[in-house]
């Protein structure tokens, strides 16, 4: 009877509060919860359909979204016919094939090398200077050095197809990457699994013919990659430069903590990155930037600057690659 009563004087109040002001009222009632989507894995660009598969093997077992991520990335890497990233990938103007790759778990901790040679995995490198030191980036000889001590393998990394094309460039020297072939250069991986646990990897051999010792996006924390596990994760691929000026992939993730959709949240943080050039009267023709955002129910997105760019969803009910939508 007491509840019966109780229900009766909560549906009085709420009646009188409706009467007196509607919208007041609707801020009582509770939302209906979402239903999270998991386990949910998407990369950048076509190959992410092959390394969604692998890392599928992992969350569809229950796995852990960190192993899933390294393991997908990891069949990029090892690919030598896959030319932006990992072995095979394109040297710098020296002829040097130098690597840059972070990982992020969902409790933040962030592993991360840059400028790294010789070495055919800098995902697992990364993965290991986020478990196995006090610091979250090493670069150049002294991520060679650690990777040697973990038991990595020093390699030559730059194939014949790579060196043929950095020789073809010497004849002209000319620093003018292809948007969406030589500027791309990225594989990003964002996943939850079935815990509900965000983690993310990218790992790049950074632009074609670049300047010895350029780093770009893809190892910074916060630029190329960055996960919230209360919010959601981003990733950017493109145009190294451009992303850093604007901490791209925070950016993202934070316009979805503020409620924005993953959607959403990548067309702002593209449309920031444009207007910096409208603000410095500078043409985008040669310039590509693409962002994939992940959150916490297992909703995604994905924007770029201009046509061309791609990205693979891998979800229950199958791996698929989607045109991104464009701003230009």
């Amino acid at each position: 009877m007491s509840n019966r009563r109780n229900f009766i004087k909560k549906a009085g109040i709420l009646s009188a509060l409706l009467a007196l002001n509607p919208w007041k009222a609707e801020e009582l009632i509770p939302e209906k919860p979402k239903k999270i989507k998991k386990p949910v894995v998407l990369s950048t660009w076509k190959f992410g359909i092959k390394a969604n598969e692998e890392a599928w093997k992992v969350l569809s077992k229950g796995g852990r979204a960190l192993d899933a991520v390294e393991k997908g990335v990891r069949l990029v890497e090892d690919d030598p016919n896959e030319r932006s990233v990992g072995y095979g990938g394109r040297p710098d103007r020296d002829g040097k094939v130098t690597l840059d790759a972070c990982i992020m778990d969902e409790t933040a901790n962030i592993g991360a090398v840059a400028c790294l040679e010789n070495i055919k995995n800098p995902i697992s490198v990364a993965r290991a200077v986020m478990e196995k030191t006090p610091h979250v980036m090493l670069v150049g000889d002294g991520a060679l050095q650690f990777a040697i001590s973990q038991g990595f393998k020093k390699e030559n990394i730059l194939t014949p197809e790579s060196e043929k094309e950095w020789k073809e460039w010497l004849e002209t020297s000319e620093y003018k990457p292809v948007v969406n072939i030589e500027n791309h250069d990225t594989i990003g991986m964002i996943a939850i699994d079935e815990k509900g646990n965000l983690s993310g990897a990218c790992t790049t051999s950074g632009m074609a013919f670049k300047m010895h010792g350029r780093v770009g996006d893809s190892p910074i924390i916060g630029a190329g990659l960055f996960v919230d596990n209360e919010v959601g994760a981003a990733a950017a691929t493109g145009h190294g430069e451009e992303v850093i000026r604007t901490c791209g992939s925070y950016l993202v993730v934070e316009l979805m903590r503020q409620g924005k959709s993953p959607q959403q949240a990548c067309e702002e943080a593209v449309k920031r990155i444009y207007q910096n050039f409208v603000n410095q009267n500078r043409s985008v023709k040669d310039t590509q930037i693409g962002f994939i955002a992940l959150n916490k129910y297992g909703e995604t997105g994905a924007f770029c600057l201009q046509k061309g760019f791609n990205y693979a969803v891998h979800k229950q009910d199958g791996n698929t690659l989607i045109d991104a939508k464009n701003l230009i």
